[in-house]
């Protein structure tokens, strides 16, 4: 099976370990994985176990005006990407493959510039072998979907904590969503307290795969640098489950779009 997650919410709720964990515990089950850092903050490295990132893409100046255009003249919309993961991306822990998207200086929804160009044809036709998996760490907030760069991805998670600014992110993020044509999401919640937070959930029509409890061994990961998987407890025993029931809920998807086709 070929999957593409992307992964977003608020900041400091936990997007990037679970990215990184679910990244490394596709490639244990034998998905060929890329993991892309969209994330200016670019923290997945660590999550992922890598000690030397690649640089990000939209350093590589020459390669987007090579690609994409020149900026302030005319730009490719559809620029040959099909080499760059195998180029510019690094192998770290499991052969998980690795990409750091970088920062566009032009933000907005109404960004047309050949580096958003390059990175949104990225995103859409990256696909590796058979059983392939695309883990995308988004930046925090909801910005990303007004560029439309998660386009392309089969369902999207909202990492959700305790917490009124979270869920309201949730709220937009699921809004902006469906406005954009991405068409499955669902939520993933951080640091206990599953019971309200469930419920606002349930009312925005957001499923959830699964709660990441409080785990004091998380902070332990990230004071020794080293991946979450690597030391091992109770949020990574629950991402476990939270992977099983997200190939189930991929699953599903594939035979909705199957039988729509007949």
């Amino acid at each position: 099976m070929q999957i593409k997650i992307a992964i977003t919410g608020k900041g400091g709720v936990g997007k990037t370990t679970l990215s990184g964990t679910l990244a490394r515990l596709l490639a244990r089950d034998g998905y060929e994985v890329l993991a892309i850092d969209a994330d200016p903050d670019m923290n997945l490295a660590s999550s992922l176990g890598i000690e030397n990132p690649p640089k990000p893409l939209t350093d590589f100046k020459d390669l987007i005006e090579e690609r994409a255009g020149a900026e302030g003249g005319a730009f490719i919309y559809n620029p040959k990407v099909d080499d760059i993961a195998g180029k510019y991306g690094v192998i770290g822990p499991d052969g998980v493959r690795m990409l750091v998207m970088g920062t566009v200086d032009k933000g907005g929804s109404g960004c047309m510039c050949p580096a958003s160009a390059f990175l949104r044809a990225l995103l859409r036709h990256l696909m590796l072998r058979e059983k392939s998996a695309v883990i995308l760490d988004m930046e925090a907030g909801i910005e990303h979907l007004g560029r439309g760069t998660t386009r392309g991805m089969d369902i999207m998670i909202v990492v959700v904590e305790p917490g009124a600014r979270s869920l309201e992110t949730a709220e937009r993020i699921k809004k902006l969503s469906s406005e954009i044509g991405i068409k499955h999401i669902a939520a993933v919640i951080n640091k206990g307290g599953a019971g309200k937070v469930n419920a606002k959930l349930e009312e925005l029509g957001i499923p959830v795969l699964g709660e990441i409890p409080f785990d004091q061994q998380l902070m332990q990961a990230d004071l020794e640098k080293r991946a979450p998987i690597e030391i091992g407890g109770e949020a990574v025993d629950s991402i476990v489950k939270i992977k099983e029931k997200l190939i189930e809920t991929v699953e599903e998807i594939r035979k909705e779009e199957e039988a729509s086709k007949k």
